[in-house]
């Protein structure tokens, strides 16, 4: 059957022929320190926004349309954007925490 693994004229390689490259341990480091930065670093943006006077309330897009502003400053919207914020943070600890190198 074409398109199948086993079909040498398919052009996909046989899973005993693929061989992961090395990645050096410090590089995997150094992009798990990165991720867990920018997920900090975003996970406290997110947080912080809805509840900033200067950024949230006298943002000229929500100035501009009220109707997109009367859901923005309900408390609740507010909430549920906190929230998306404090689970971006507890993945970024997840990944600080759980992180062994192998």
């Amino acid at each position: 059957m074409p398109g199948t693994p086993s079909d040498p004229g398919s052009g996909s390689v046989p899973h005993s022929d693929v061989h992961p490259a090395h990645v050096p341990r410090w590089l995997v480091r150094v992009e798990l320190l990165l991720r867990i930065m920018l997920r900090l670093y975003i996970g406290l943006a997110v947080c912080y926004a809805p509840w900033s006077h200067t950024f949230w309330d006298q943002n000229p897009i929500l100035l501009r349309y009220s109707t997109i502003a009367n859901i923005a400053t309900n408390g609740a919207v507010r909430g549920i954007i906190s929230g998306l914020g404090l689970l971006n943070l507890w993945f970024a600890l997840h990944d600080a925490i759980r992180h062994r190198d192998g």
